[in-house]
């Protein structure tokens, strides 16, 4: 079913695009005339801007809305559906294709999606975009490359830089690149303007850069420090001694437009030593990142801590960085082709490998401090945290793999089986937890947790097959004496016995932590998992007394630490113990308390059977129209997440239960009216629905 969606992603202009107007006309007419359409060009020509600002005027026409997927910091070709799926909030964790997933999703919708940056991927761009093409008849596509991508029906606008002056001119408005440096100036030297004494300068300086964007701004952030013909001057020296520059010269793909080169070569050149040091450092950054990180990751005696600061400020002055303040913090980012320059040099220092290992480092370490703070306080932080570092995660991931390190590769995305799970990644969780395993088969206490990491995702997935598989390696490969790892299994053998409905099994194989004398230490999301699968198995056997004894003593637990998303789990268990003896009003509490906290952590997964639990409340209370409406919002979150109540028997039939009884109580039109005023609605305003008061007298929980 379509449900109306949001407009999309399109990231605010932070400043104007000069110029184009032609070029956004010639855009948005071979948007309108071909399903496929790819602009290339040099690096710096204004690629991307061009593209959000046309894909800004055609949002309209899209009643899917349009979508920006940034694909720079992706390495792992095979991970571009999981990157356009995050783009479109899809979260989908079954264990189908993704990119059969996102053909799913997109059918029937009219969307435009924005490719940025494609030309390290072309192959894997070209496979995923035919795919979709085929598959999804309202999508159109819109790419930025320096190739084209070379499929069926593509149609390939070559963005040119922009207009300059010709020699000696001196009516110099409407010219393009001189309007851009001007406007760049001024940001940071209001004063500046072109004059009778600066025009021939002016002229020299756009002639020389070519019309270039990118080569423009670098210019015009030097403009503070250095007069306007001596900075031209310094530009033709540096043309002039172009072919000496042996660091871009190993950069054969993607191939440095000369004026480009000239322009990122001078502004290198002009930077102090231990600037054009934490230039070249960074790097092995992918995406954004913050301060501390590159402390972490970049200092050493060559470049001390304390300076790392001012340098960073240095760099974003001179356009070198683009400075991010967020709600968690300053973050930077460095423009692909800054960073293909840096990486240039790194490798000339002879200092790739040590960064690229300090990064692995850096983020294995704020993997380990995630999963030591993950059941605590300070989980809303660390979501946060961590889905804002993914990029970086990810590039740390495919250097250890890379480097055919197994250990490494197993130890970091082990160590993130948090971040998997309680993030909404279970699907890329597998695919480099299973690269890793091929990668490093040797037993362990590395194996056993990478093992038991794979096993919670496929039960998240609702796959008791691979559940089972992993919790029988888990087994086999743990020490003896490795109690966590002895409990892991139990675990996902007890998660077994919910998917597939024998609650013997699950009784069972979760006594072990029924009976454990916890302490603060001791609490792990295996541990909560044994426990949650436990107080199920009462619920559905008839023993909802018994379950709630079971959830009681899982709250207790997660209360002593401050955990919230285990605990909100519990509610949402809890509130199904309460309609099973019929106390309705708990019941509601239970389940809106669990929304709550699901919504603030953004578990989609949770969100789902917690909207469920609510239709059930109100289908139980007579309130069918009410039952309807919660119904058509839950699909609405189950068409992003993909394995609806997580395919356990008795969640699936209590669902059905209510949708039969509700289309029976109200008849068939009114049903459909309001599923589909819950399924097509705003989701936030959706939500704010489910959590209105239902009745006087809740309980607090």
């Amino acid at each position: 079913m379509a449900g109306n969606w949001q407009a999309g992603n399109l990231p605010a202009e932070l400043t104007s695009l000069i110029g184009r107007e032609n070029e956004l006309e010639q855009v948005r007419r071979a948007c309108r005339r071909s399903r496929m359409v790819t602009l290339t060009g040099v690096g710096g020509v204004g690629k991307t801007r061009l593209a959000l600002r046309a894909a800004a005027d055609l949002r309209s026409a899209f009643t899917g809305g349009a979508w920006l997927v940034e694909l720079s910091p992706l390495d792992d070709g095979t991970l571009l559906p999981h990157a356009i799926a995050e783009a479109l909030r899809l979260t989908d964790q079954t264990t189908r294709p993704m990119a059969e997933v996102l053909a799913e999703h997109l059918f029937g919708r009219e969307v435009l999606l924005v490719l940025d940056t494609c030309e390290h991927l072309v192959g894997a761009c070209a496979v995923t975009v035919e795919t979709l093409l085929a598959a999804v008849p309202g999508l159109h596509v819109l790419a930025t490359s320096r190739r084209a991508l070379e499929v069926d029906p593509e149609l390939v606008i070559v963005v040119e830089p922009l207009p300059v002056p010709a020699p000696g001119a001196t009516a110099l408005r409407g010219q393009d690149a001189v309007t851009l440096l001007v406007e760049r100036a001024t940001e940071t030297m209001p004063t500046f303007e072109v004059t009778d004494t600066n025009r021939d300068d002016v002229v020299r300086l756009c002639r020389r850069l070519e019309g270039i964007p990118l080569a423009i701004e670098l210019a015009a952030a030097r403009l503070r420090d250095l007069p306007l013909g001596h900075l031209a001057d310094r530009l033709e020296d540096r043309f002039a001694t172009l072919e000496d520059d042996q660091v871009l010269d190993q950069e054969a793909d993607p191939p440095w437009h000369q004026a480009l080169r000239t322009a990122v070569g001078w502004s290198h050149e002009l930077c102090e030593p231990a600037e054009r040091l934490l230039w070249a450092r960074v790097s092995v950054f992918a995406g954004d990142f913050d301060a501390e990180a590159v402390r972490q990751v970049c200092a050493d005696e060559r470049l001390p801590e304390a300076d790392v600061g001012l340098l960073l400020d240095a760099l974003a002055d001179e356009s070198i960085l683009t400075w991010l303040p967020t709600g968690s913090g300053e973050r930077y980012r460095m423009l692909d082709t800054l960073r293909e320059y840096g990486a240039g040099w790194l490798r000339g220092l002879g200092e790739e490998e040590e960064l690229r290992r300090r990064h692995r480092e850096h983020y294995q370490d704020l993997a380990v401090r995630g999963a030591a703070g993950w059941l605590g306080a300070g989980q809303p932080a660390w979501y946060d945290r961590m889905v804002g570092e993914h990029d970086n995660l990810r590039a740390a991931l495919e250097s250890a793999l890379g480097e055919r390190d197994g250990r490494a590769a197993l130890d970091l995305a082990g160590t993130l089986a948090f971040f998997w799970y309680g993030c909404g990644y279970a699907k890329e969780g597998r695919h480099y937890l299973g690269q890793a395993l091929a990668l490093d088969p040797a037993p362990g206490t590395a194996r056993a947790r990478a093992l038991w990491a794979d096993g919670l995702l496929a039960a998240t997935q609702g796959d008791a097959a691979a559940t089972e598989a992993r919790a029988d390696e888990c087994e086999a490969a743990a020490d003896d004496d490795d109690a966590f790892a002895a409990l892991c299994v139990k675990a996902l053998r007890s998660a077994v016995g919910v998917i597939r409905g024998d609650l013997e099994l699950a009784m069972v194989e979760s006594e072990p932590a029924y009976v454990m004398r916890w302490s603060d230490g001791d609490l792990t999301i295996a541990g909560l998992l044994a426990l949650m699968c436990r107080a199920v198995a009462h619920t559905v056997g008839g023993r909802a007394d018994e379950a709630i004894s079971v959830l009681e003593d899982l709250r207790a637990l997660c209360d002593q630490r401050g955990e919230q998303s285990m605990r909100s789990h519990g509610d949402l268990l809890r509130g199904q113990a309460e309609l099973a003896r019929g106390r309705l009003d708990a019941a509601v509490a239970y389940g809106q308390a669990a929304l709550r906290t699901k919504r603030r952590l953004h578990d989609n997964f949770g969100i789902g059977l917690t909207v469920d639990l609510l239709a059930l409340g109100a289908g139980a209370a007579g309130r069918s129209e009410r039952a309807a409406r919660l119904l058509g919002l839950a699909q609405r979150i189950w068409s992003t997440h993909g394995q609806a109540q997580a395919s356990v028997p008795a969640w699936v039939a209590a669902r059905q239960d209510c949708e039969r009884q509700a289309r029976e109580s109200l008849g068939d039109d009114v049903y459909e009216s309001a599923f589909r005023a819950g399924y097509d609605g705003d989701l936030d305003a959706g939500i704010a629905y489910a959590l209105e008061p239902e009745g006087e007298g809740l309980p607090n929980v």
